[in-house]
């Protein structure tokens, strides 16, 4: 405090009270967020004790991570604490997820072990909007059902209902799902092989036939399936056969393979999981009973 009974401090005596440097505090009043109230003779800044409690101020807001703009307008009366602090937990959430999504990003990088190429594919399908990721699934759908007016309209419906909701905090995990989801959904291979799918729906229902024999069908393998599963039956075993021949009658098992492939093989099965990680809903149910039916027609093929 200098000694002219006006009880006021310089930088340095400012800095030692509050444990600041003189070169912060220096900073701030250049940036004209703490002014001095007077200067010495020699030309030093001067400071009160509102400065010294203006200054806690300045120091709180800075540390809790408000701009300088945003400690000026407080200190001017502009906007309330309050306020500034209410934009600022909604600046920190955009942030926070901005950084947990870089996180998944990098730990998907990481354990892919991807090359430079792959690592911006990544990142660039870990930031799209949700519109976006969701074009990509109704284009998909589109395209598949394209053209094919005598699908079941269940098959239909549910297929054009399929969302894509990756969380904006997503887990490393659900990235690595997305992003195995967006590759998938783009390969000429799997859209030919979903096409396929659903073409033989298609071919397989009579015009008028009401709506529901592919959920039947799905009802109706599952029954029969998940009881003979359950009692330890080799799906490549004779005890598979009564199964077999339960669900598909006299039917041509070639036929039969080929339309159970192209529906419920293990990459389709693998789309149903990667859509249900994506949503963070629970895994696809029976899928076991459908891959146990397809085993069973793959080890009778060419017999």
């Amino acid at each position: 405090m200098i000694e002219d009974g006006t009880g006021l401090l310089t930088i340095g005596e400012l800095a030692r009270a509050t444990g600041l440097s003189v070169r912060t505090i220096r900073y701030w009043s250049d940036a004209g967020v703490l002014t001095p109230v007077a200067r010495s003779a020699g030309g030093y800044r001067l400071y009160d004790a509102a400065g010294v409690a203006r200054l806690e101020l300045i120091r709180t807001l800075r540390e809790l991570g408000l701009g300088l703009a945003d400690v000026r307008g407080v200190l001017a009366g502009e906007r309330t604490v309050a306020q500034v602090a209410a934009a600022h937990v909604a600046a920190l959430d955009a942030q926070i997820r901005s950084l947990k999504v870089t996180r998944a990003v990098l730990s998907t990088v990481a354990r892919r072990g991807s090359t430079a190429k792959e690592t911006t594919l990544v990142n660039k399908l870990a930031r799209l909007s949700a519109a976006e990721r969701q074009r990509i699934m109704e284009e998909f759908v589109a395209e598949t059902l394209h053209g094919l007016d005598t699908v079941d309209p269940d098959v239909r419906d549910r297929m054009r209902r399929t969302a894509v909701h990756l969380a904006q905090d997503p887990t490393p995990e659900e990235v690595d799902a997305w992003v195995e989801l967006a590759e998938m959904l783009q390969d000429p291979a799997f859209r030919a092989q979903m096409r396929r799918a659903v073409e033989f729906n298609a071919a397989d229902r009579r015009p008028g036939e009401p709506g529901g024999r592919s959920l039947w069908f799905a009802k109706r393998l599952v029954e029969l399936v998940a009881p003979a599963r359950e009692r330890g039956v080799d799906p490549t075993g004779p005890g598979a056969e009564e199964v077999l021949d339960e669900l598909f009658g006299d039917a041509d098992r070639g036929d039969v393979l080929d339309r159970m492939t192209a529906g419920f093989d293990e990459r389709v099965a693998r789309y149903r999981e990667l859509v249900a990680v994506v949503n963070r809903q629970s895994a696809p149910p029976h899928a076991e009973d459908f891959a146990w039916v397809v085993a069973a027609l793959r080890s009778r093929a060419g017999r």
